[in-house]
């Protein structure tokens, strides 16, 4: 080889050498944001499950607490604003308001002994709770997930990558500051 295209060929190959990078941390990225997306969907997934089980929680308890209105009320519509919920923020606020609704109405059902010796709502009621625990395993999947991602997206040099296909921050699965406190219910 001539010494004259040494110089170009080293060129060459470093030049093939990014290129390649680029393509294996462009994949890369997509594997991430796809996990990101795939557990966002079984927080859903699971968000829902929960959903379609609270009807039957409420109509076994409103069998015994007729006049608890208020509490079914908001039960409903918190279960409304999780289903019409778009992104990880506005799924968080309205886990949230659900949460402490379903605590109200739990404590409801305290106040009725008949009802917690009930068959059908202590099966309801261990669904449920197997229902929260699954919530918050996924939710951590989640949040898992995005971290990595976030973090992937910021490290070089797969963040000139990143720049460079417009991968952007995914938003974490955040409780809201009123999920700390205990809810007050008053008969």
């Amino acid at each position: 080889m001539n010494r004259r295209w040494l110089p170009l060929a080293a060129v060459g190959g470093v030049v093939v050498i990014l290129i390649l990078m680029s393509i294996g941390g462009y994949n890369s990225l997509v594997g991430k944001r796809e996990s990101v997306d795939s557990s966002w969907a079984q927080v859903q997934n699971v968000l829902q499950r929960r959903a379609d089980l609270i009807p039957n929680l409420v109509a076994t308890v409103k069998g015994y607490a007729a006049h608890e209105q208020e509490v079914f009320e908001a039960v409903a519509n918190s279960r409304a604003k999780l289903a019409g919920a778009r992104t990880p923020a506005e799924s968080a606020a309205a886990n949230n308001e659900l949460d402490s609704a379903l605590s109200r109405l739990l404590v409801i059902a305290e106040a009725y002994p008949q009802l917690k010796a009930n068959e059908s709502f202590l099966r309801l009621q261990d669904e449920l709770a197997g229902t929260e625990n699954r919530i918050a395993v996924e939710r951590k999947r989640y949040n898992d997930n995005v971290r990595d991602f976030n973090q992937t997206i910021k490290r070089f040099p797969s963040n000139l990558v990143a720049g460079l296909f417009g991968f952007h921050d995914k938003e974490y699965f955040q409780s809201d500051a009123r999920a700390q406190q205990v809810p007050t219910v008053r008969f």
